[in-house]
Protein backbone atom coordinates (compact mmCIF):
# COMPACT_ATOMS: atom_id res chain seq x y z
CA UNK A 1 0.00 0.00 0.00
CA UNK A 2 1.49 3.41 -0.91
CA UNK A 3 2.09 6.13 1.65
CA UNK A 4 -1.18 7.68 2.74
CA UNK A 5 -1.33 11.30 3.85
CA UNK A 6 -4.33 12.90 5.53
CA UNK A 7 -4.47 16.62 6.24
CA UNK A 8 -6.85 18.07 8.82
CA UNK A 9 -7.26 21.80 9.25
CA UNK A 10 -8.34 22.58 12.83
CA UNK A 11 -6.99 26.14 12.62
CA UNK A 12 -8.23 29.55 11.56
CA UNK A 13 -6.46 29.25 8.19
CA UNK A 14 -9.05 29.30 5.43
CA UNK A 15 -7.10 27.60 2.68
CA UNK A 16 -4.56 24.84 3.07
CA UNK A 17 -2.50 23.92 -0.01
CA UNK A 18 -3.19 20.20 0.45
CA UNK A 19 -1.92 19.14 -2.97
CA UNK A 20 1.46 20.87 -2.66
CA UNK A 21 1.93 19.71 0.93
CA UNK A 22 1.06 16.14 -0.02
CA UNK A 23 3.42 16.17 -3.01
CA UNK A 24 6.35 17.42 -0.89
CA UNK A 25 5.62 14.88 1.83
CA UNK A 26 5.43 12.06 -0.71
CA UNK A 27 8.82 13.06 -2.17
CA UNK A 28 10.37 13.00 1.30
CA UNK A 29 8.60 9.79 2.26
CA UNK A 30 9.68 7.97 -0.91
CA UNK A 31 13.31 8.93 -0.37
CA UNK A 32 13.63 8.71 3.41
CA UNK A 33 11.26 6.05 4.69
CA UNK A 34 12.13 2.38 4.21
CA UNK A 35 8.47 1.50 3.89
CA UNK A 36 5.13 3.03 3.09
CA UNK A 37 3.44 4.96 5.85
CA UNK A 38 0.25 6.48 7.10
CA UNK A 39 0.79 10.09 8.11
CA UNK A 40 -1.78 12.48 9.50
CA UNK A 41 -1.12 16.22 9.47
CA UNK A 42 -3.18 18.25 11.91
CA UNK A 43 -2.99 22.04 11.64
CA UNK A 44 -3.86 23.74 14.94
CA UNK A 45 -4.19 27.24 16.35
CA UNK A 46 -1.48 28.53 18.69
CA UNK A 47 -3.47 27.67 21.82
CA UNK A 48 -3.81 23.99 20.89
CA UNK A 49 -0.21 23.52 19.69
CA UNK A 50 0.94 25.28 22.89
CA UNK A 51 -1.04 22.78 24.98
CA UNK A 52 0.47 19.83 23.09
CA UNK A 53 3.97 21.26 23.41
CA UNK A 54 3.52 21.76 27.14
CA UNK A 55 1.86 18.38 27.76
CA UNK A 56 4.23 16.18 25.78
CA UNK A 57 7.50 18.14 25.62
CA UNK A 58 7.26 20.35 28.74
CA UNK A 59 7.77 23.49 26.63
CA UNK A 60 5.58 26.41 27.68
CA UNK A 61 5.10 28.09 24.29
CA UNK A 62 3.44 27.49 20.93
CA UNK A 63 5.71 25.77 18.41
CA UNK A 64 5.78 25.22 14.69
CA UNK A 65 5.78 21.43 14.44
CA UNK A 66 5.49 18.41 16.72
CA UNK A 67 5.83 14.90 15.37
CA UNK A 68 4.60 11.71 17.02
CA UNK A 69 5.70 8.33 15.71
CA UNK A 70 2.83 6.03 16.66
CA UNK A 71 3.99 2.81 14.98
CA UNK A 72 7.28 1.77 13.40
CA UNK A 73 6.25 -1.18 11.22
CA UNK A 74 4.44 -0.06 9.19
CA UNK A 75 5.18 3.56 9.94
CA UNK A 76 2.28 5.54 11.32
CA UNK A 77 2.68 9.08 12.55
CA UNK A 78 1.04 12.37 13.32
CA UNK A 79 2.48 15.77 12.50
CA UNK A 80 0.97 18.74 14.32
CA UNK A 81 1.54 22.17 12.81
CA UNK A 82 1.07 25.47 14.65
CA UNK A 83 -0.77 27.72 12.17
CA UNK A 84 0.05 31.00 13.89
CA UNK A 85 3.72 30.12 14.25
CA UNK A 86 3.82 29.03 10.59
CA UNK A 87 2.30 32.36 9.50
CA UNK A 88 4.84 34.34 11.57
CA UNK A 89 7.78 32.23 10.38
CA UNK A 90 6.77 32.57 6.73
CA UNK A 91 6.79 36.34 7.17
CA UNK A 92 10.11 36.31 9.10
CA UNK A 93 11.79 34.03 6.52
CA UNK A 94 10.36 35.88 3.52
CA UNK A 95 8.64 32.81 2.07
CA UNK A 96 5.03 32.04 1.25
CA UNK A 97 2.83 30.35 3.81
CA UNK A 98 2.55 27.41 1.39
CA UNK A 99 6.34 27.01 1.38
CA UNK A 100 6.49 27.21 5.16
CA UNK A 101 3.72 24.63 5.59
CA UNK A 102 5.51 22.34 3.13
CA UNK A 103 8.79 22.78 5.05
CA UNK A 104 7.16 22.00 8.39
CA UNK A 105 5.37 18.89 7.15
CA UNK A 106 8.51 17.60 5.41
CA UNK A 107 10.35 18.30 8.68
CA UNK A 108 7.85 16.02 10.39
CA UNK A 109 8.40 13.28 7.77
CA UNK A 110 12.14 13.51 8.40
CA UNK A 111 11.53 13.03 12.13
CA UNK A 112 9.47 9.93 11.32
CA UNK A 113 12.44 8.73 9.24
CA UNK A 114 14.69 9.01 12.31
CA UNK A 115 16.32 12.40 11.81
CA UNK A 116 16.76 14.69 14.77
CA UNK A 117 17.50 18.40 15.13
CA UNK A 118 18.97 18.59 18.61
CA UNK A 119 22.33 20.06 17.49
CA UNK A 120 23.23 22.84 15.06
CA UNK A 121 24.78 20.30 12.66
CA UNK A 122 21.67 18.14 12.64
CA UNK A 123 19.46 21.20 12.12
CA UNK A 124 21.52 22.14 9.05
CA UNK A 125 21.26 18.58 7.71
CA UNK A 126 17.49 18.57 8.14
CA UNK A 127 17.15 22.03 6.59
CA UNK A 128 19.09 20.91 3.50
CA UNK A 129 16.88 17.84 3.16
CA UNK A 130 13.72 19.93 3.62
CA UNK A 131 14.90 22.24 0.85
CA UNK A 132 15.57 19.29 -1.43
CA UNK A 133 12.00 18.02 -1.04
CA UNK A 134 10.21 21.35 -1.24
CA UNK A 135 12.62 23.25 -3.50
CA UNK A 136 12.76 26.55 -1.61
CA UNK A 137 15.67 28.45 -0.07
CA UNK A 138 17.21 26.88 3.06
CA UNK A 139 16.44 28.39 6.47
CA UNK A 140 19.66 28.00 8.41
Amino acid sequence: MPTQIYIYNESYLLRIPRKRITEAMLRASAAELATDATIRVIILNDTEIHELNERYLSHDYPTDVITFALESAPIEGEIYIGAGVAVRQAKDYGVTLTDELMRLTVHGVLHLAGYDDDTPEKRVQMSLLETRYINVQPQI
